[in-house]
């Protein structure tokens, strides 16, 4: 008897507007802890037209002396936007409601303490190759880079910096099959959408089969319709196009529809923050179950209250529902916001995680400690 299944996936540009929030807030919390290791940061940002809106907390050595102007513009320009494309940076309007200082007198000391309730979830399934993530988001995300790359390498195609791909995954036998894929890519109307076409299925048909010699439990054959730009024109988009918010793409930024997320948002909040850390560790834990062999798949809920200075491990469960002995794993691990909040974010491209997701780089810091 054949055993299929379905799964669906997407991926967002980073010029896409919940991106662009998510990495100008990311972008504050990575200037803040240059400044001071236990920087706190909650921020959020909103987007609009060439509206800029952030609000929230930044508590650090000379908070008062960032930038912000300057790393909002920075965002936009790296995502592609300038003259070809509106917002112009230079035509944004920034608007911020801060609380900007240094921390208070002993409130470094209370960073390793949680200041908020959190639940949090952590998933790993045993596909080394694809950085043991859901075969359909590591797929999404590496045909949107691949297509976001056009912009560049094929300039004649006129893109701009917003975009989004669909991807749906038939898995059948333990192997894996593009059954249908679509994107929308924005591009100025006057030019050729018949190129774009084709240089999309060149693209992808390139992407996969590169995939497919990396993992050769998927198929390298592209279905013979894909979807470019179905709902027509697509030249207006960005932040005219539709509004932003930061947080918004909290399935996209970690495992897909497939896997429960739990906790709330994580650009914009520093490493102490509940969170961001227990979304984390709940990762680095759940991939070290599945490196190490104990499951095929596994899902971890972690549990923070206000005053913790680690994580709770609630449940772990692998591939068949059956749940694995939790206070032996716990006392493998230190969950505690002092190993986040003084490890997790050094060495990182704070702004690429925010854009790209943070399970999209193996070298990350939570990405590898399964290794010790």
């Amino acid at each position: 008897m054949t055993d299929f299944s379905i799964h669906t996936a997407e991926f967002v540009f980073p010029g896409h507007p919940d991106k662009i929030s998510d990495a100008i807030a990311d972008a504050l919390v990575a200037e803040a802890i240059t400044r001071e290791e236990r920087a706190l940061v909650g921020v959020e940002v909103a987007v609009h037209r060439n509206k800029v809106f952030i609000t929230g907390r930044i508590a650090c050595r000379q908070a008062e002396e960032i930038d912000i102007p300057e790393i909002v513009k920075s965002v936009f320009r790296s995502a592609g936007y300038g003259p070809n494309w509106y917002p112009s940076p230079e035509e944004l309007i920034i608007q911020s409601d801060l609380c900007l200082g240094d921390l208070e007198d002993g409130e470094d000391d209370f960073r390793e303490l949680s200041d908020d309730q959190a639940i949090c979830i952590g998933y790993a399934c045993n596909t080394p190759e694809t950085n043991y993530l859901p075969v359909e988001q590591w797929l999404a995300k590496h045909l949107a880079a691949r297509l976001y790359a056009l912009r560049n390498e094929q300039p004649h195609l006129q893109l701009g910096p917003d975009g989004k791909v669909l991807v749906l995954v038939r898995e059948e036998n333990d192997h894996f099959h593009l059954e249908n894929f679509s994107c929308s890519l924005q591009q100025v109307e006057a030019a050729d959408d018949i190129a774009l076409h084709r240089a999309v299925r060149q693209g992808i048909e390139q992407e996969i089969l590169r995939l497919s010699r990396t993992f050769p439990k998927l198929s390298p054959i592209v279905p013979e319709h894909i979807t470019v730009n179905g709902a027509g024109a697509f030249e207006v988009g960005g932040t005219e196009g539709d509004n932003g918010l930061s947080g918004k793409k909290l399935v996209v930024d970690a495992y897909g529809p497939r896997v429960p997320i739990g906790g709330g948002a994580w650009s914009g909040k520093d490493f102490f923050k509940a969170d961001r850390a227990g979304g984390l560790h709940a990762r680095r834990i759940a991939k070290a179950i599945v490196a190490l062999g104990m499951a095929k798949e596994a899902t971890i809920i972690l549990a923070w209250f206000p005053g913790d200075r680690e994580a709770s491990i609630v449940r772990i469960v692998d591939e068949e529902g059956r749940l694995l002995p939790t206070k032996a794993i716990s006392a493998l691990f230190d969950r505690s916001l002092k190993l986040s909040g003084m490890n997790f974010s050094k060495k990182i491209d704070l702004i690429e995680i925010a854009r790209w997701g943070h399970f999209s780089n193996p070298d990350c810091p939570w990405e590898v400690s399964h290794r010790i």
